[in-house]
């Protein structure tokens, strides 16, 4: 039988906790993202385009970061309190090399750590 490499994301706009199922134990790591911060940057000579740019630019390098470690499983659950889930699938689903991933979207409240663990256990044992 062929082990099917298997993946939680809990997510929102600012870090991710990568959940995957190793031998019926879960090992948790975590994404951090970029986010550029508005106000320690914001003076006069720049301007709302600018900073909106680069709030853009790293939330992008967040998701790419994060498309990086899907590419290596065949089964994904996204999942979390915020659109960033959606965010990032939608930016995914454009790229052929995601077609043979099963990935789903499922909304979820803030978890704990635990809570996480639980809720991926669960997911994959359907």
């Amino acid at each position: 039988m062929k082990n099917i490499k298997q993946l939680g994301i809990w997510m929102d706009h600012s870090n991710a906790y990568l959940l995957e199922i190793i031998n019926d134990t879960i090992v948790t790591d975590r994404v951090v993202s970029e986010l550029y911060d508005p106000e320690a940057e914001f003076n006069f000579y720049k301007g709302e385009k600018l900073i909106n740019k680069k709030e853009r630019h790293m939330q992008l390098k967040y998701y790419k970061k994060l498309g990086e470690i899907i590419k290596k499983y065949q089964e994904v659950v996204l999942f979390g309190p915020t659109d960033a889930k959606s965010e990032l699938l939608n930016l995914i689903k454009t790229d052929h090399l995601f077609e043979d991933i099963k990935i789903e979207v499922i909304n979820s409240d803030k978890m704990t750590e635990g809570q996480m663990q639980t809720f991926v256990q669960e997911y994959f044992k359907k």
